[in-house]
């Protein structure tokens, strides 16, 4: 048995290879790899939602992020005033507005369905 214990005892340890270029090429990858799927996106989200706060005027039809629909009666800096139903208003956050909805969306949704 000592003789595996000095052929081990003998055997010098490999010289560590310090890392190079290769050696950052894999991290630096995977880092542009993230910010192209992800970063880049959601900014462009970001941008186009900031748009659309800033497009909010009196009489658009909107979704907010809770699914209500409505058209917009009043517009302050941080609220809007919906209009959800005759003679119902609600005040969400500008934040709130999800998307724009085409011109009669609105109305199409309050029409009540013929009855037979």
């Amino acid at each position: 048995m000592s003789f595996f214990i000095a052929d081990a005892l003998a055997e010098a340890a490999p010289a560590a290879q310090e890392p190079g270029a290769a050696g950052l090429i894999l991290p630096m990858a995977v880092l542009a790899v993230f910010f192209l799927l992800f970063v880049l996106p959601q900014n462009r989200r970001q941008r186009e939602h900031k748009k659309l706060l800033q497009s909010l005027v009196k009489g658009v039809e909107v979704v907010t992020t809770g699914g209500v629909l409505g058209r917009v009666v009043e517009v302050d800096d941080n609220f809007v005033t919906l209009e959800v139903a005759e003679n119902v208003q609600i005040c969400v956050q500008r934040n709130a507005v999800a998307s724009l909805m085409p011109k009669g969306t609105y109305k199409a949704a309050r029409r009540k369905p013929e009855s037979k």
